[in-house]
């Protein structure tokens, strides 16, 4: 198929354009800066763009990669939000409907199920979200607006009849998280593959998985994070002593964090539950703590991405202008 790919040039869009192709698909790549996987340099807010894109491509199906995220809060007005991420996906859906697609593949983000009393982490045992969890209560813009688009692909489902797969994605970035200072951005990293994490190759994979599956699902929604060893009859402990639980599942895990120099997490006040997607579309990751483990009793290289110096493209280039 000829696929449009929206963000591009982003952090997932680099992964994801290549396993497209690899897949058998030919990749048409937008995003409003250049990069390497990109081809059409336009914003999704722009209807007229997102028309001709389809048109002069002949377009077959969309994977919805592309959106403004939680760290452009800082850069860009409410309205920005409202215009990329619900607009934007908005002009998407109709022009795949008006060139009678049968499949869009729309990337989400566990972020917009993080309600505040949630994220303040102030009860006595860890939050277990999955699909079901409620109710929704995004606590940013960012969010508001990413739950306001996949509303938008449900209900061009149900009137339309278009597949539509949503992928509310756990986290990928490379950067250093700046809401943790007391641990390194890569023991960060290795501690969420247990919880609330996956690698963007994973993201990546379970892209091309929605676009095969979203025929045969018609819709569906479903939260993609690493798979957790952990089950809800254990929220209490994690909450009071999630080391232990980690060692009991893991019993080398405290001696090769010692090793080097890490600390297993003392608490864990959420578990994202993310085996719908692995029983509907059968999609398995290829990463998770046990990987961690493997790598670092072996000494190879850290099965992850960290870069703690990482800069989106849109920001390198709004950078490099303004100098």
């Amino acid at each position: 198929m000829r696929v449009l790919l929206t963000g591009s040039s982003g952090w997932l869009g680099r992964y994801l354009a290549p396993m497209l192709r690899e897949a058998g698909h030919t990749v048409i790549g937008l995003d409003v800066a250049r990069g390497a996987e990109t081809h059409v340099v336009a914003s999704v807010a722009d209807r007229a763009a997102v028309f001709a894109v389809f048109e002069d491509h002949r377009v077959e199906a969309v994977v919805h990669a592309g959106a403004l995220h939680k760290p452009d809060i800082a850069r860009y007005p409410a309205q920005s939000f409202v215009d990329v991420n619900v607009t934007g996906t908005l002009n998407l859906l109709e022009a795949a409907v008006a060139a009678k697609h049968d499949r869009f593949v729309f990337t989400s983000t566990t972020s917009l199920m993080i309600r505040r009393a949630i994220r303040e982490e102030s009860g006595d045992e860890a939050v277990w979200l999955d699909e079901a969890s409620g109710p929704i209560e995004p606590r940013n813009i960012y969010g508001v607006t990413k739950y306001a688009a996949e509303q938008l692909c449900r209900m061009v489902h149900e009137e339309r009849g278009l597949a539509t797969v949503v992928l509310r994605t756990g986290r990928f970035f490379p950067e250093e998280d700046d809401t943790h200072v007391h641990l390194s951005g890569e023991n960060m990293k290795a501690n969420e593959l247990l919880h609330r994490r996956l690698t963007v190759e994973d993201a990546a994979r379970a892209h091309v998985a929605a676009l095969e599956g979203a025929p045969r699902v018609g819709f569906g929604l479903y939260l993609v994070s690493a798979p957790t060893p952990f089950s809800r009859e254990e929220a209490k402990e994690l909450k009071r002593d999630a080391a232990s639980v980690i060692a009991r599942y893991y019993p080398a895990a405290p001696a090769l964090f010692a090793a080097r120099g890490w600390r297993l997490p003392s608490s864990i006040g959420r578990v994202y539950d993310g085996r719908r997607i692995e029983r509907d579309l059968a999609f398995r990751h290829q990463t998770d703590f046990a990987t961690v483990l493997h790598a670092l009793a072996n000494g190879e290289p850290l099965p992850f991405e960290h870069d703690a110096d990482y800069q989106s493209p849109v920001l390198a280039a709004e950078r490099a202008f303004k100098g």
